[in-house]
């Protein structure tokens, strides 16, 4: 009885991130885009049929944009839901969310281009 019901909370938390993604999906536009992103990113490296430690890199690199942008989102929601209305300092901490979800797209860039770059122009 005890193991049925620490199966049953573990499927209840995934029950949960599971909706936890969705929402961020259907909601989030910038998500969107760089599932979209990481999409295209994913057929070239089909198509340039990248090494196991190229996908590495790739793979660490899309799901840190993704999981930023789920943190973001997460921060914007809390702060719109303590403070509706416009406050400097909720205002300073959403743009830190989205600085940090900069600098995690533009690592990651970074990552492409070293990965990516040598494949073009060897083609």
């Amino acid at each position: 009885m005890l193991l049925a019901l620490k199966g049953n909370r573990k499927s209840i938390g995934f029950k949960y991130a599971w909706n936890g993604v969705l929402s961020v999906v259907k909601t989030e536009r910038n998500f969107r885009i760089h599932l979209l992103a990481a999409f295209i990113v994913i057929c070239a490296g089909i198509i340039m049929q990248l090494s196991q430690v190229e996908w590495l890199f790739i793979v660490i690199a899309i799901g840190s944009v993704l999981t930023a942008e789920c943190l973001n989102s997460a921060v914007e929601k809390m702060l719109d839901y303590l403070k509706p209305e416009i406050h400097p300092k909720a205002k300073v901490v959403k743009d830190l969310s989205a600085g940090a979800v900069l600098l995690t797209v533009l690592m990651s860039v970074v990552v492409g281009l070293i990965v990516f770059i040598p494949k073009i122009a060897g083609m």
